[in-house]
């Protein structure tokens, strides 16, 4: 029998809560749905806010099968609200905004990546932050990321612009700049710049294209992310990986001292701790005082 329950006054079915979906752990699908309700509900409902959720699903855990969906699922509960997106194949297309707890936990139940774009559904492909996602090509790692995210970090502050760091679940890591709005192209034209830059500093250690061969032993700087149709893991986000991973916000002294891959990998059921030590590491993505403005030749 499904078990309901209520959550701000919406009575959600929740199923199979025994089910292990993480096996190296043994993390069941209630356990994933506490991690949502009780540890990370507020600081994560606070990076979806407003903007358009692209789910990746992988029911049966990360071994299963996995697909991506734009498109609210089937089922998806009327008072779940939906926003008009800008989508070339089909001009009526809607996706899901998670604006609270019962939204956050319906979503949830479905066993999902929550995955956002640089903008907010009021002002589609007008970026308020921009994204520098690291990617390492074995066998660099995640240590040779935060080499790149010190360097990257230096350049953007002389632009005047603050980046917060977060781990991206997997291998990378993810830099997350506030802004003033600004159009997707201008974000991404700059973000580009920045990587090419990067690439012409650092040679032995950075790339800038996505093309494979290149990228073994070097850290490819993706900044494709801030076009307006691409999304990136959310904040506090678990992923499907071997373990319950996070997209973990982390410190930049954490950044600064890593000195092997294992110390920013943070799983479930650290976050607890993380949270009630450092609270919301990236609360300035959410405050527009501390958005910073594209250099003017950008």
């Amino acid at each position: 029998m499904t078990p309901i329950t209520e959550v701000e006054g919406r009575r959600l079915a929740l199923s199979n809560l025994d089910k292990v979906l993480y096996p190296a752990t043994g993390t069941t699908k209630g356990e994933v749905l506490h991690y949502y309700a009780a540890t990370v509900a507020g600081p994560l409902l606070a990076q979806l806010r407003d903007r358009p959720v692209s789910f990746l699903r992988y029911p049966d855990g990360p071994d299963g099968q996995r697909f991506f969906t734009k498109n609210p699922p089937p089922g998806t509960p009327s008072w779940v609200r939906t926003t008009p997106v800008p989508h070339h194949e089909d001009a009526k297309a809607r996706q899901v905004l998670v604006q609270d707890l019962a939204s956050l936990m319906w979503a949830a139940n479905l066993v999902v990546e929550f995955h956002t774009p640089q903008w907010r559904a009021a002002a589609p492909g007008i970026a308020d932050r921009m994204v520098f996602d690291l990617d390492p090509g074995a066998p660099a790692t995640v240590v040779e990321c935060c080499a790149v995210a010190r360097w990257l970090r230096e350049r953007l502050a002389q632009d005047g612009l603050c980046a917060y760091g977060k781990t991206s679940g997997s291998k990378g890591l993810h830099l997350l700049v506030p802004l003033e709005p600004a159009p997707a192209d201008r974000v991404s034209a700059y973000a580009k710049g920045l990587a090419v830059r990067a690439e012409q500093e650092l040679p032995d250690l950075v790339v800038h294209r996505m093309k494979r061969a290149l990228r073994p032993g070097k850290v490819f700087v993706d900044f494709s992310q801030n076009a307006a149709a691409k999304t990136t893991a959310t904040p506090y986000t678990l992923r499907a990986r071997p373990e319950p991973t996070v997209s973990a916000p982390v410190t930049w002294a954490e950044i600064e001292e890593c000195r092997t891959p294992g110390e920013l990998v943070f799983l479930a059921g650290a976050m607890g701790a993380r949270l009630e030590r450092y609270g919301d590491l990236l609360e300035p993505l959410t405050d527009p005082g501390r958005a910073g403005r594209l250099p003017d030749s950008a």
